[in-house]
């Protein structure tokens, strides 16, 4: 009946063109994150001096940089790096997020209170500036974009999470769980998770693409990861100077950024659809 239920879904996914092909453009990005050490055909940071400043040709498709390094080969070797950062950042703020909501929304009270006012807090500073004083604090590495993105949409996620729990914590069947003397966490995790799922699985498809983005911009800022990592963001802030000469080293991967943006957000309005069907 699972099995069913998940070929029905896919379906669902796919009868709308611009969901199917949102899907297929994150899927075919992550085939190219898991096999870009196979695929390229060069390392990240080889440099080629005899081939450096070359357009884009049948020996480098997308041409090469400034430093003779093959762009093609760095998009996608970046497509992991991006794609492991944004992806386990993700994960981390949605299951926080997820608890903090579960427990705040069934809870209520001063806890709920003294929660909402400091993740309020959090939120009204701008993603962008709060991630920019975090790596100022912990320096820029992979393990402080993990926090950022963490610390920067944990309270995004609390907050839908909590909203949907207090649509369904007074409901019949959590008051029957309430009676029968189930425990907290058999009630957040058996009666009322399954009710927020739908919500929290689009919330956590449109954080990914706001990760996405937020570390390929930390990238192009210089305050994420650091050369000669294949970064998308650090690879446009990198071709930057030399737009008028290379502009293939800068616009490749900008272009990658702005797909798999699209992607993402196309594949994410399909899953609230299904979902909500």
């Amino acid at each position: 009946m699972r099995l069913h239920g998940l070929l029905a879904g896919l379906r669902r996914l796919f009868a709308s063109r611009t969901t199917a092909l949102g899907t297929t453009i994150v899927l075919l990005f992550i085939l190219v994150a898991i096999f870009a050490p196979i695929l390229a055909p060069y390392e990240y940071n080889q440099q080629i001096y005899s081939d450096a400043r070359q357009p884009p040709s049948s020996t480098h498709w997308f041409g090469t940089d400034h430093l003779g390094r093959d762009v093609f080969s760095r998009v996608l070797l970046g497509a992991g790096d991006i794609f492991t950062l944004a992806g386990v950042g993700t994960l981390l703020a949605v299951i926080t997020g997820m608890a903090f909501g579960l427990l705040s929304g069934y809870w209520g009270d001063l806890f709920d209170e003294i929660l909402m006012r400091l993740f309020d807090g959090l939120l009204a500073i701008p993603a962008l500036l709060l991630s920019l004083l975090l790596l100022g604090t912990l320096g820029p590495s992979r393990n402080s974009i993990l926090i950022v993105i963490l610390v920067v949409y944990t309270p995004i996620v609390a907050r839908v999470v909590r909203s949907a729990v207090l649509s369904v914590k007074n409901k019949s069947f959590v008051e029957a769980a309430r009676l029968q003397g189930e425990s907290l966490g058999r009630i957040l995790f058996r009666e009322i998770l399954p009710s927020v799922m739908p919500t929290l699985a689009v919330e956590a498809a449109l954080r990914f693409s706001y990760a996405i983005f937020l570390v390929a911009s930390l990238g192009f800022l210089g305050v994420g990861v650091q050369p000669p990592s294949p970064n998308w963001g650090l690879m446009v802030n990198e071709a930057r100077p030399y737009v008028s000469q290379l502009p293939w080293a800068m616009y490749f991967p900008a272009a990658a950024i702005a797909v798999v943006v699209i992607g993402v957000n196309l594949m994410a309005d399909g899953v609230k659809r299904v979902l909500r069907a």
